[in-house]
């Protein structure tokens, strides 16, 4: 397939501004520059930013050059956000946060260029700003516009108003400076990035290419790369690979397949194969394993995802040696908690914490072999659970059967 096709397939073009036959002469046509751009809202990308860079280098891959973004000037004001308007964060941290995104950047994109639109917005006066690109834009057009529409019944602050502005000015300068023809991004952005291809027809009379792709969200509408209101963390000192990786290998078979085709480079005929293994023995996860470690393959790199996937089989035996807690405490998230209090013998210790519902049902299973300390099989009722057991002197893990797992914070 050509590069069109391919990204047809994988399900990964929503909107297009223009028509599609334009879109597939240039995307299949001569090398061109395109762009993708993030505000430095964090010092670290997350999961849910992971199927734009891999957008980027699926176009890269095909001989076009990438421009990444990093909005030093739209982050100190904010994209408006479907409820309530963002946090202004402080200049220190701005920069701070994009230097955290640049290295990001450089190792998952290596041929793409940085660029920082603070750079060019600096010194425009806001006057220049006016009369250079306000006096294009009707503010009907902007009332239209779906992000700013979802916002007039709560209220929208005017710096977040004239937002698209800024991202529109954005396209526009990379158009005139590097000869950048299109924009690509998440469809959350399609009015931002319509302001751009207006501007560039409006203020030059020339033409701009650009597309969104669906926003990848979990089997319950949230987005892609959330857990709980917490995003994974490209950043392995803030999510570690096997987070990442365990995060993955939970995904729903409902959405698995979607997710090998906007997550991974494996061809389409690599990932039919797989999905059809998949079917025929679903308990197998083939699908989910192949998924989790060709990411965390590509984000962190081959030991890593070699690892995650040691760490993985050894939790699923129930063997902790040379497993760190934090992984421990990934894997097994979830699992009853209780907080050790005092040194009681074992049997009590299963009565009181849940793990049975009886001294007499608690010998039962100590007898079968069936209860397990830090992997370990323990047969005596009256050992004395103490604090030195606790692994990195913080957890004691307690298993009953091949799956119950029970944790003591110490």
């Amino acid at each position: 397939m050509n590069l069109f096709e391919d990204l047809k397939w994988r399900g990964l073009i929503k909107d297009i501004a223009g028509e599609e036959s334009d879109l597939q002469k240039v995307l299949d046509g001569k090398p061109f520059a395109f762009y993708w751009g993030t505000d430095p809202t964090a010092n670290s990308l997350h999961l849910g930013h992971y199927s734009s860079l891999c957008m980027a280098k699926r176009l890269a891959n095909a001989g076009h050059h990438p421009i990444l973004l990093c909005g030093g000037a739209t982050g100190r004001i904010g994209d408006p956000r479907p409820t309530a308007e963002r946090e202004i964060i402080s200049e220190e941290k701005v920069n701070n946060n994009i230097n955290g995104i640049r290295k990001q950047i450089e190792r998952l994109v290596p041929t793409a260029e940085l660029v920082d639109n603070y750079d060019w917005m600096k010194d425009y006066t806001f006057l220049n700003f006016l009369r250079d690109i306000g006096k294009y834009i009707n503010v009907n057009y902007m009332l239209d516009k779906d992000i700013i529409r979802r916002r007039l019944e709560t209220g929208i602050t005017f710096a977040e108003f004239s937002y698209m502005l800024l991202q529109g000015y954005d396209f526009l300068h990379l158009y005139q400076e590097k000869n950048c023809l299109m924009q690509v991004a998440g469809s959350d952005q399609w009015g931002n990035i319509t302001t751009g291809v207006d501007l560039i027809r409006k203020v030059l009379d020339k033409t701009a290419y650009a597309f969104t792709m669906p926003l990848i969200l979990d089997p319950t509408g949230k987005k892609f790369g959330k857990s709980e209101g917490n995003a994974l963390w490209l950043d392995k000192t803030l999510t570690s690979p096997y987070a990442v990786y365990q995060y993955l290998i939970n995904s729903d078979d409902s959405k698995v397949l979607e997710y090998l085709k906007v997550f991974t480079f494996l061809s389409k005929e690599e990932i039919e194969n797989i999905y059809a293994q998949q079917q025929a023995a679903p308990e197998t996860r083939i699908a989910q394993k192949t998924l989790a470690w060709e990411v965390v393959k590509d984000i962190h790199g081959k030991e890593e995802a070699d690892n995650a996937v040691m760490v993985s089989e050894k939790l699923f035996k129930g063997d902790f040696k040379g497993l760190s807690v934090n992984d421990i405490i990934t894997g097994l998230k979830g699992v009853p908690n209780f907080e050790y209090k005092e040194e009681l013998p074992l049997i009590d210790v299963l009565v009181n914490n849940g793990m049975a519902s009886s001294k007499r049902e608690a010998r039962e299973f100590i007898k079968g072999n069936a209860v397990s300390i830090n992997g370990e099989v323990v047969t005596d009722e009256t050992k004395v659970i103490t604090r030195d057991m606790a692994l990195e002197g913080k957890i004691i893990i307690f298993r009953r059967g091949k799956k119950k797992y029970f944790i003591a914070n110490v």
